[in-house]
């Protein structure tokens, strides 16, 4: 059609030149652009191209075509018409006008490069250009395009024609274009996809073939590979990886038809090529390369379904690859590692878990040959894809608690893996392994089962000093997780690492103990686990071995563990002479590290002798700490010590003070007396000097506890010193009252005094032996109660400032410096003044009076004047940091209780400013979980809660809505429920087994918080739930993880909380009137607790939360229904009974109606349920439903017959089998006082999740509420515990899913056709509908689909989406809004988006279709008519248009006059039509398939 146009107007105008002067004139547009293409092509076809026409085309050109193109840059709908246009019209003018047009024209565009008209320039005339003589035109240009396609940011015109235009061109441009690329710095993978562009456009040009056997050959580079590579394995876009693909796939085939050996060379000299290809071997190379193309087409539609049985081809690739003669590589591993990392990079997390799964899987069943580049890539992307914390969940079905299956596979790979390498790479890839951890910020579990994997490693020598610090940074990392008992196994592990893995020789003991003091002991490293005895053990075997540290013998000969530690403590204690005294406290990590290394020293001596335990440890320790001891023993009398010295000596003593019981009583006269010296002599000056404060009140306090273990007794060091204590520090702050201007000195000597009398109040708290025995009020406590509160210490001025003088003794420091952090000081000051306050309402409770009265003398005012006494609380609540309130709330919880009656607005005001100040610490952890334990007991003190439910005031209320806060708070932070509950359970029960019922009267009116409690619990996050199985894993190793031992379990957990209410409510006797109330109270909230949870309109499914507050509401009746049966009077039958009877009358009448229902699954579930409730009421004799005996018999017999066969069968007997219908006793099983079968064996055999599951022993654990041991609510449960959960769900059995896996590699499997996202069109989405399609290689055919007439949108979208794929021309529909239903969509799959649609209401059908007549098309009906054909016999025209009738009444009669011809499809069975989606399915197959044939020929 177009050549007879174009012939048309050049036979109407005798001058080309002048009708070409026609078509350029006008308004500038799509058609005229495309009229002149096909002229000037048909010109150029014609082979005129000299004289007037050459000129006439070098000004079309020049004048027009050029403009033209320049103006297309702005866009528009037209744009790419005109473009492709305007470019093909330009390359006929340069072929007519001759090559000076084309060097010129690309001259210009060269230099306006990168803009887009340029390049389409370029790509018009490159094909023009001239070998010999436009050579170096040719190499600048090919280097240009290929510069501009490298830059990532190139016009798309750069790879869409621009380079498949110089692929045209001559040899000098190609190779060009190859030096370009090969020269170009290899970049990261992100320029991997302009690489790949280049290379995919210029690929027939880059491989050989029959005809050109050049030097140029792509196959024999090495950077085309690993370009390749790239592409393959760490592209993120489709596009990039399909040229990847596509490139792989030409050089195979290449290869294959040339039939002559090749090879790239060897990455080195040692391993195999990246390529190469023999015809001896040409089968197994087809075969490998086809299993490994077919696997990375497949790993593109990232279903885990598709992909699973692709994997055993992965395996064989394995074997292609090894020789079996010499076992080394035949292909370079980095092809197998390609497949790894496209499984790794994809968005599916199951696929990547499957990936890291299968590799870690590879040496349990194959010997793979070592290779550099194996190492790498697991200490490169295995290691990235180990990050993710979700490839660690467990396995459907796998029990609660075992472990990671991913994490046990890694464990079982490394040791593998690491014992196969040679010792000389063993070291390094270790080494790399252990640093790769440390590079970044891994979470709890990755790391957990990372080292946990190095801790299996067999010994060997592999790490050095350089190792150990590596180890040392990973210890740090594990430092930053929140969840305490992962991160102390994590360590335990890192140090098995270490034992197993370091080279004792390489490393001295000085580097052993930097890195014993990275762990935290009070975490890991806790003395007297099976962890530090296999430390002691490891120690005394190597300690001869060690490299000589640098604080060894001084011959350089001993270099013994009981050598290095005792000149450790001799270096410590010393003080340096080169040290200057400093006012700042040494760092204490230096004495823990010594302290750490002594009482190792002991435990590795002890391996050698046989003393007593306690002997030998005291008389080692004697050894080693004698400079200590020497040094502690002269602190009392020696007063030019130096001040460095004695704090070294205190820290030592204060760590190692446990250990060394007896020895330093020696030294304690000397050290107290010292003591007494520092803090009461004005020896403490400085702002520094409070740290220095701190430690020595700690080991005085330490040195009290030690006497009163050995016996509190009058006289003895340290009781000798406290008095003369006291007596100082209540000088020294009578005397800072008087002063107008205090300086620096006296404040801190203020300071260190309260903190003093804060301690010595801490430690009568603790000791009460120490008490005076006198009731009278000490002077200290009059004067202390006497202290105005709250106040706040005046900023001092030093001594030199007040006479103007400002340099210091030491130097030039101003001492402006020493009062820096004054804030911090002043908050102390108030702290310990509350301390002291503390103590003093608890030891005169009982002065405290109700209501303040107008005493003119008070003895003790802050104990007899409660009310200011709690506004001062009030108002240093909003002064002190977080840290210091927790002596201002136990001042609360003694004088709340006695100021409730008469003072409520205030303790009301208490209470809000307390749960204040705990809401806003919920995420500081530190802080918040002492400080909410101390708000717990204020808030809910038995006193506070009966005085408030006795007055039903405002705190009443007030307290219900904090306990209602807190509950919530649980939701999004577990454990704080759990401080509440166990709080109130312990101080309900302390009258339980007393007389007195105080505590308890006030429960019932608190009810709802056990209801609460016994229904609580959240549904996890699967974050949530991955922590709780590996914790849980964690504690079932017991005692092989020493974390276990040292880490005290906090019971932060939600179950916690429903087993502290269980414990409570069985404690409780039902024979107890106040008890039994308060369990009827609490039973009738739990059955209106199950009723709101049914008519929740939440969502109701398996384990959702309203089913598990149903589960937990009936599992805490049956703990509360053997209580009913309590009592005086006890009745005939026990609840329990009299309830099962209830309940399975009931069960008769609501089963029967159910048998009756229209579904299957309903009538078989109730006809099962039946038989079960009726052989249960003839086994009770219930003479009630003997009238329904004949009915219900009858229903049994026919169901019994009905199921005789089939399936059906099957389902019957299969829910009989469950445990629930064949086995379980309402009455044995669940009215047996047996918690284990209420909350574990039962909801395990139910179905319920893991999370419901309670067992006896955590019962057991939760020592908090006390258990009745010769109660039967902790014995063994029935023998339901025996039994293992079944399925009772209706299904039709068929394949198991699971084949797959069993098979060892399957013949055929799926393989997606991967289209083309959208992403990948970039800025050509404007491009239409059949440009798209060309764009990714679409073939479009000339067949029209009509459905105007249909009307479901589901038959529009499944017509749409077989359209797409068969390729039609266009989709007629009645209505474009069709497009936008979700049904359409849902069907479609978005094939809308491919395929041209057209609205033609089926009013203008009539028009539509004759107009598509006179076009040429042939109209075909798709309907039974008395003259249709045949669809086997009909031969389809290609240019057919199918007309598809409405779903119910076909093709009106009207329209079928219009038809050329009628087909219609044969059938052999009775129903008399298809669905018309099917219909024209079936049409539009048998019409491509007759194209694709060739076959096409007239109607019949």
């Amino acid at each position: 059609m177009e050549r007879v146009l174009a012939d048309a107007l050049l036979t109407q105008s005798r001058e080309p030149g002048a009708l070409l002067g026609t078509l350029c004139g006008g308004e500038a547009s799509a058609e005229r652009a495309e009229t002149l293409r096909l002229v000037l092509q048909r010109l150029e076809e014609r082979g005129a191209g000299a004289g007037a026409l050459a000129k006439a085309a070098h000004e079309v050109a020049k004048g027009h075509l050029v403009p033209l193109l320049q103006a297309s840059q702005g866009g528009g709908p037209a744009r790419p018409r005109v473009l492709r246009a305007a470019s093909a019209a330009l390359r006929s003018c340069a072929r007519l006008a001759g090559p000076e047009l084309a060097v010129t024209l690309a001259e210009e565009a060269l230099r306006e490069l990168p803009d887009a008209p340029a390049v389409e320039l370029l790509a018009a005339v490159a094909p023009c250009l001239r070998a010999p003589e436009d050579a170096p035109l040719l190499r600048r240009l090919a280097r240009a395009s290929v510069e501009l396609a490298l830059a990532g940011d190139a016009p798309p015109a750069v790879g869409a024609r621009l380079l498949p235009a110089l692929a045209q061109s001559a040899e000098p441009a190609l190779r060009a274009a190859w030096d370009a690329l090969s020269s170009a710095r290899p970049g990261s993978v992100g320029n991997t996809g302009p690489e790949l562009l280049v290379l995919s456009a210029l690929t027939e040009k880059l491989l050989p073939n029959h005809e050109r056997h050049g030097d140029l050959d792509a196959r024999l580079c090495g950077r085309f590979w690993r370009t390749v590579q790239a592409g393959l394995g760490c592209a993120q876009d489709a596009l990039t990886r399909k040229r990847a693909r596509y490139l792989l796939q030409r050089a195979v085939q290449v290869s294959a038809e040339l039939a002559v050996d090749c090879s790239c060379g060897p990455q080195d000299t040692k391993g195999p090529s990246l390529f190469w290809w023999s015809e001896k071997k040409r089968d197994e190379l087809l075969n490998f390369w086809e299993n490994y193309i077919l696997i990375m087409e497949v790993l593109e539609g990232n279903q885990i379904h598709v992909i699973k049985p692709v994997l055993p081809k992965l395996n064989s690739l394995f074997e292609y690859a090894v020789s079996e003669e010499n076992g080394c590589w035949l292909f370079h591993p980095s092809w197998h590692m390609c497949v790894y990392k496209r499984m790794f990079e994809g968005e599916n997390k199951v696929l990547a878990k499957e990936g890291v799964i299968h590799f870690l899987e590879l040496y349990e069943v194959k010997s793979l040959p070592h290779s550099p580049e194996l190492s790498e890539f697991i200490t490169g992307p295995l290691m990235d894809a180990l990050s993710e914390s979700s490839l660690y969940s467990r396995s459907p079905g796998q029990p609660l608690g075992s472990g990671s299956p991913l994490g046990l596979k890694l464990q079982k790979f490394l040791v593998t893996y690491t014992s196969l390498l040679p010792e000389e790479t063993k070291s390094h890839f270790l080494l790399k392994f252990i640093q790769r951890m440390a590079d970044r910020h891994w979470c709890a579990v990755p790391v957990l089962f990372l080292s946990r994997a190095l801790a299996s490693i067999p010994s060997c020598k592999a790490l050095g000093g350089e190792g150990l610090l590596a180890l040392r940074d990973v210890l740090q990392c594990t430092m930053i997780t929140h969840q305490v008992l992962l991160r102390g196994a994590a360590q335990c592990y890192l140090l098995q690492t270490a034992m197993r893995l370091v080279d004792v020789e390489k490393v001295s003991l000085s580097d052993v103990s930097a890195f014993l003091m990275s762990l935290r002991q009070e975490e890991s490293l806790g003395r007297g686990t099976m962890l530090w005895t296999e430390l002691c053990d490891w120690l005394h075997v190597n300690e001869r071995y060690f490299k000589q540290s640098s604080i060894g013998g001084s011959d350089g000969c001993e270099a013994s563990l009981n050598a290095y530690v005792k000149n450790l403590v001799q270096e410590f204690v010393k003080s340096p002479g080169w040290e200057k005294e400093s006012s700042f406290m040494p760092d204490g990590l230096e004495a823990r590290l010594t302290a750490l290394m002594v009482l190792l020293a002991v435990d590795v001596e002890g391996v050698k002798t046989k003393f007593r335990e306690k002997q030998r440890t005291q008389n080692v320790l004697r050894i080693f700490l004698d400079p200590l001891l020497d040094a502690l023993g002269k602190l009392g009398t020696n007063a030019y010590m130096p001040l460095l010295r004695t704090d070294r000596c205190l820290q030592l003593l204060y760590e190692v003070s446990t250990a060394l019981q007896a020895s330093i009583m020696s030294a304690a006269e000397s050290v107290s007396q010292f003591v007494l010296r520092r803090l009461t002599m004005n020896e403490l000056q400085d702002v520094a000097d409070l740290d220095r404060c701190q430690l020595y009140l700690m080991v005085l306090a330490e040195l009290v506890s030690l006497q009163v273990k050995q016996g509190w007794k009058a006289g003895n060091p340290i009781s000798r010193v406290i008095s003369p204590l006291k007596n100082a520090c209540v000088r020294h702050l009578q005397e800072a009252e008087g002063r107008q201007e205090p300086t620096l000195s006296h404040q801190v000597q203020r300071v260190v005094s309260m903190a003093t009398l804060a301690a010595l109040c801490e430690a009568v708290d603790q000791h009460p032996v120490l008490q005076p025995d006198s009731p009278n009020a000490e002077p200290v406590d009059r004067f202390l109660s006497a202290l105005p509160l709250n106040h706040m210490l005046q900023k001092p001025r030093s001594e030199e400032q007040s006479i103007g003088v400002c340099p210091l003794e030491n130097g030039s420091v101003f001492e402006e410096s020493s009062s820096k952090g004054w804030g911090k000081v002043v908050s102390q000051y108030l702290h310990d003044q509350w301390v002291c306050l503390s103590f003093l309402l608890r030891k005169y409770h009982l002065l405290i009076p109700a209501m303040e009265s107008d005493m003119l003398e008070c003895f003790l005012p802050a104990v007899e004047m409660p009310i200011q006494t709690l506004q001062s609380a009030l108002d240093v609540l909003t002064i002190l940091p977080a840290g210091r309130i927790l002596p201002v709330f136990r001042c609360m919880e003694v004088l709340v209780p006695k100021l409730l009656t008469s003072e409520e607005t205030l303790c009301i005001e208490s209470f809000d400013v307390a749960w204040k100040i705990i809401s806003s610490l919920s995420n500081t952890q530190l802080t918040f979980w002492p400080n909410l334990k101390a708000f717990v007991h204020f808030i809910f003190d038995h006193e506070i809660l009966t005085i408030a439910a006795k007055l039903k005031g405002q705190a009443y209320f007030k307290i219900k809505e904090i306990m209602c806060k807190m509950i919530e708070m649980s939701s999004t932070k577990s454990g704080v429920f759990n401080i509440l509950m166990r709080h109130c359970c312990k101080s309900w029960l302390a009258a339980v087994s007393g007389v007195s019922q105080g505590p308890f009267s006030s429960a019932k009116d608190y009810s709802e918080l056990v209801l609460e409690a016994c229904v609580f619990g959240t549904v996890f996050r699967r974050d949530q739930r991955l922590i709780q199985d590996v914790q849980t894993f964690i504690e079932n190793l017991g005692q092989g993880c020493a974390a276990n031992i040292i880490i005290e379990n906090t019971k932060r957990d939600d179950y916690y909380v429903r087993i502290c209410a269980i414990k409570f409510l069985c404690l409780l006797d039902g024979s107890n009137v106040s008890h039994k109330l308060f369990l009827e109270d609490l039973a009738i909230k739990l059955l209106d607790k199950d009723e709101s949870a049914s008519r929740s309109r939440t969502r109701y499914h398996e384990n959702s939360l309203q089913h598990r507050v149903k589960n937990r509401v009936w599992q805490t009746l049956l703990v509360l229904f053997p209580a009913f049966d309590q009592g005086e009077e006890r009745i005939k039958t026990s609840i329990c009974t009299f309830l099962s009877k209830l309940v399975l009358k009931q069960a008769l009448t609501v089963t029967l109606q159910w048998c009756l229902s229209h579904n299957f699954s309903v009538r078989l579930y109730a006809l099962v349920a039946l038989k079960k409730a009726w052989h249960l009421c003839k086994a009770l004799q219930f003479e009630e439903c003997g009238a329904w005996a004949t009915v219900i018999e009858c229903s049994l017999s026919q169901a019994e017959s009905m199921h005789g066969a089939g399936n059906a069968r099957k389902n019957w007997q299969r829910i009989q089998d469950h445990f629930f219908f064949s086995t379980f006793h309402p009455l044995k099983d669940y009215c047996l006082e047996c918690l284990e079968a209420i909350f574990y064996t039962l909801p395990r055999l139910s179905g319920l999740t893991e999370e419901e599951w309670i067992t006896l022993d955590k019962f057991a654990n939760f020592t908090d509420i006390p258990s009745n041991a010769g109660s039967q609510w902790y014995l063994s449960g029935t023998a339901l515990s025996e039994l293992s959960p079944g399925d009772w769900s209706q299904q039709d059995q068929g394949s198991a899913l699971g084949e797959a896996d069993s098979q060892t590699e399957w013949a055929d499997v799926q393989k997606k056709i991967i289209p083309w996202g959208q992403s990948t069109l970039e800025s050509d989405l404007e491009l239409a509908f059949q440009d798209r399609a060309a764009k990714l290689g679409k073939s479009i055919s000339r067949l029209i689909v009509v459905a105007s007439l249909i009307d479901k949108p589901t038959n529009l979208g499944g017509l749409c989406r077989t359209c797409e794929v068969f390729g039609a021309a266009v989709l007629v529909v009645g209505s474009l809004q069709c497009v936008s239903d979700r049904q359409f969509q849902h069907l479609s799959v978005s094939a809308e988006q491919w395929l041209p649609l057209v609205e033609v209401r089926p009013s203008q059908l009539m028009d539509y279709l004759q107009q598509k007549k006179a076009e040429g098309y042939t109209v075909i009906g798709v309907e039974q008519t008395a003259q249709s054909s045949d669809l086997a016999q009909y031969r389809f025209p290609e240019k057919s248009l199918l007309l598809l009738g409405n779903e119910r009444e076909g093709i009106p009669a009207n329209l079928i006059q219009q038809l050329d011809v009628c087909v219609e499809i044969p059938q052999q069975g009775i129903i008399r039509s298809l669905n018309v989606h099917v219909s024209g399915a079936l049409l539009i197959w048998e019409y491509t398939r007759q194209q694709l044939l060739g076959c096409a020929e007239p109607p019949s």
